[in-house]
């Protein structure tokens, strides 16, 4: 059978507005052609992030009427800390508002001058929460997940070689942490093997660095274990997820993904001493062991959302509407990154808009073409992201310019995938009428959220 179904049926359903081109061109003006300074109302098909933009269950939403809002001992609180040691098999577990939230208590007990942070790649908030601790975030990515192109089944992975050669050159007591992206985000949704977490954890061990997971999407990153690994065919999604975690020293969630929650996350972990530092630090800014700044309700919606995210039609179903979009952008050679990943498809905008130099920044072109021709928001992981500046003011960009379009999980159906698919078409026809920008202001941290642009002449 060619046709997705999804495993649900819609319950309740909220209006889209259709603006026109015409509408859309004052928006994005209005808005400095920043996709992020767009009013949500104005967007058609909002593919800006996965993360807390999932539909919930009928079961999540009878969760939350069941919330405990008391402020020590919540009841939600012991059967959200059950399914994370479940799931993790970690014993320390501090919930925290959002994934942010538990990197900025990590990182600020972990970091610090003159340590490194290494990692298969950070994404955007670990990256600015490690520089803000004074540490320096370092990718290392495999060599195939740095090449659009490449056909590979786990192009997330870390290069473990050349982890160990960089303990080798700066010492592992320079090196606070190592973390694993799973999947990998800035790399294109690629996932990490299970033999690329054991061989890292052996590295690690056998320095005395710990190795933290960013768990965000850990149920896509199983699922794809047990598809393309070899021995785990016959394991449930459970099972590989406990093996992920049984070789790490601790991890950070944001909840807003692979939990289907609107808001929450948290962090899990093996060392006593180090979880009552990150206790301490989530009084003061987030809240009570029991609660770390989310409401009863929320910790219920979490943990509910973590036992259906491990449902295999459910990932089914995900990573095949997925793979659908990387097929309708094949049947016309638009340029993507391969194979498609868990949650979201990443356009190769250094391709897609090749007449637009680097500094013109051909991400945010395409970004602000696609929301112009047919009302979708996008979002840039290119050199606005993640580019940095060199000392005689010229831009250092990463190593590829992506669009990445993140679908949220359980909500829009396979004909709004058709229209994406369309909609994308109708700018690569035209791609050569679309221009670069120029930075008009930027903040000094995630200036992407922020930052303003203008079209160069």
């Amino acid at each position: 059978m060619n046709t997705i179904i999804e495993p649900f049926r819609i319950k309740s359903v909220e209006p889209i507005y259709f603006s026109s081109r015409k509408e859309r061109s004052g928006i994005l003006k209005q808005a400095h052609y920043n996709p992020f300074l767009i009013k949500a109302r104005d967007v058609i098909i909002d593919l800006l992030t996965d993360s807390g933009t999932s539909a919930m269950s009928s079961e999540q939403w009878a969760g939350m009427m069941r919330g405990d809002e008391s402020y020590a001992g919540s009841d939600s609180f012991f059967r959200f800390e059950k399914i994370v040691n479940e799931v993790t098999g970690m014993p320390f577990i501090i919930p925290t508002h959002q994934g942010r939230a538990s990197e900025r208590i990590l990182f600020s007990i972990m970091g610090g001058k003159g340590k490194y942070v290494l990692s298969n790649t950070l994404f955007d908030t670990t990256r600015a929460n490690v520089e803000f601790s004074g540490a320096e975030g370092v990718d290392l990515r495999c060599a195939e997940g740095n090449d659009a192109e490449t056909v590979a089944p786990f192009k997330g992975n870390m290069d473990a070689a050349a982890l160990q050669a960089f303990i080798a050159e700066q010492g592992a007591e320079h090196i606070s942490l190592v973390v694993l992206t799973v999947t990998n985000n800035s790399g294109g949704g690629q996932p990490v093997s299970m033999a690329n977490i054991k061989a890292v954890h052996a590295i690690c061990q056998a320095h005395g660095i710990p190795l933290f997971i960013d768990a965000c999407r850990f149920a896509e990153n199983a699922y794809f274990i047990k598809l393309r690994e070899p021995g785990y065919e016959s394991k449930s999604i459970l099972q590989i997820s406990r093996e992920m975690f049984s070789h790490a020293d601790g991890c950070t969630m944001s909840a807003k993904k692979d939990a289907f929650a609107n808001i929450g996350g948290f962090l899990a972990m093996r060392d006593a001493q180090l979880a009552e530092k990150c206790r301490n630090l989530l009084v003061i800014t987030e809240g009570f062991p029991t609660y770390g700044g989310l409401a009863g309700r929320d910790l219920e919606a979490i943990a509910i959302g973590l036992r259906e995210v491990m449902d295999e039609d459910y990932l089914r179903y995900r990573i095949r509407s997925i793979q659908y979009i990387g097929e309708k952008l094949d049947a016309f050679g638009i340029p993507y990154v391969k194979p498609t990943g868990g949650h979201a498809v990443y356009l190769d905008a250094g391709r897609f808009m090749d007449h637009i130099p680097v500094h013109q920044y051909p991400g945010q072109a395409l970004c602000n073409a696609l929301y112009l021709e047919g009302g979708i928001r996008g979002v840039e992981i290119g050199s606005v992201m993640f580019g940095k500046y060199a000392a005689d003011g010229s831009l250092l960009s990463p190593p590829m310019e992506l669009v990445r379009l993140a679908i949220p999980r359980r909500v829009y159906t396979q004909s709004h995938i058709d229209y994406v698919a369309e909609v994308i078409l109708a700018v690569y026809q035209k791609r050569q009428g679309f221009r670069g920008y120029k930075l008009t202001y930027e903040p000094p941290m995630l200036r992407h959220f922020t930052a303003r642009f203008e079209l160069v002449p």
